[in-house]
């Protein structure tokens, strides 16, 4: 039995009691950690999911473009036949994309405003796609995945992003519209997110513009990335195509009358195109006067004024053409 009073015997190392500042300060770290954790959890940050946390704001609004007026001399700019509206300058938009110019304009070469023949039936058919329902409810989540998109078409070729949201509205609802990221529409003709023509050839408008991904950097990240490109079905590479496609048909960051041609020749040059024009230019406008709202509908006094302004003027010029010809 060992005793209590027994002498250390000289020499010897006697160990000193473990300290407690380690385990003490350890328990200090780990209920900060989990005061903080229940912080985060009752601010909602612990527990979402990666996909329902923003990714982006949507780009700046350039300037408030103002309802457009009627007035003859800016009208006659967006008469089919004004010549195709090429970018040539200078700049990174421009470079490497002279021969893709050349075949646009081959593309658009009528030099009269005649309007293409189409059946009442289809006209019909067509117009049925420019309706708007009261509201069509598009997630803002859904359309963040667009907003960077977005803002490297339009740095990249100079289009207000506004224009090249409205004619994504038009096309697919922002890419809901089920058959979007397969097969082709209704008509056997176009697809994707911009619903590019694939069969309009033997040199059809996707081939044109398929590259133009490669003039902007593409976000690390973003919804429906395809594996390989380009693809239509890429929501990068068909935005940064229809980009290119409406600025080579002279938009800019304007929202006027060159706007409205882009937008003309992007549909096609018939009656319902003069439609699709009006209604795309007028909901980019209202969106530039009042903040963009995904799910909002196009405002039918803007409709009017820009028909008014561009569309009217297209019309009557087309009729005059037929009568001329007719005698």
């Amino acid at each position: 039995m060992s005793d209590s009073s027994t002498p250390t015997p000289a020499g010897a190392q006697v160990p000193s009691p473990p300290s407690e500042r380690a385990q003490w300060l350890l328990a200090l770290s780990l209920g900060a950690l989990g005061v903080g954790v229940l912080a985060a959890v009752l601010a909602g940050v612990v527990g979402r999911s990666v996909a329902a946390m923003p990714h982006a704001h949507s780009p700046a609004v350039l300037i408030a473009a103002a309802a457009p007026l009627p007035a003859p001399a800016t009208s006659a700019s967006v008469l089919p036949g004004a010549a195709v509206r090429a970018r040539t300058a200078a700049s990174p938009r421009a470079s490497g994309s002279h021969a893709w110019h050349g075949a646009r304009r081959e593309l658009h070469a009528d030099a009269t405003p005649v309007l293409a023949p189409v059946s009442r039936a289809q006209q019909i058919l067509d117009s049925g796609g420019l309706l708007e329902p009261a509201e069509a409810a598009i997630p803002t989540r859904w359309m963040e995945g667009f907003y960077p998109i977005y803002a490297v078409a339009q740095g990249t070729f100079g289009v207000n992003w506004l224009l090249i949201a409205s004619i994504h509205r038009q096309e697919s609802a922002f890419s809901t519209d089920p058959s979007t990221y397969r097969g082709l529409n209704f008509a056997g003709c176009c697809g994707g997110p911009m619903q590019f023509n694939v069969t309009n050839g033997p040199v059809s408008t996707w081939d044109l513009v398929r590259g133009s991904y490669r003039y902007g950097r593409r976000p690390a990240a973003y919804d429906h990335m395809t594996a390989a490109h380009p693809s239509m079905y890429d929501d990068f590479d068909s935005i940064m195509a229809a980009a290119h496609l409406l600025s080579a048909d002279g938009a800019g960051l304007g929202l006027d009358g060159a706007a409205w041609g882009a937008a003309y020749d992007y549909y096609g040059h018939d009656s319902t195109g003069v439609g699709y024009a009006d209604l795309v230019l007028a909901r980019a406008i209202r969106w530039s006067q009042h903040g963009f709202c995904a799910s909002c509908t196009a405002d039918p006094v803007l409709i009017q004024a820009v028909h008014a302004a561009y569309g009217a003027r297209v019309l009557n010029a087309a009729g005059t053409a037929t009568t001329a010809r007719a005698r």
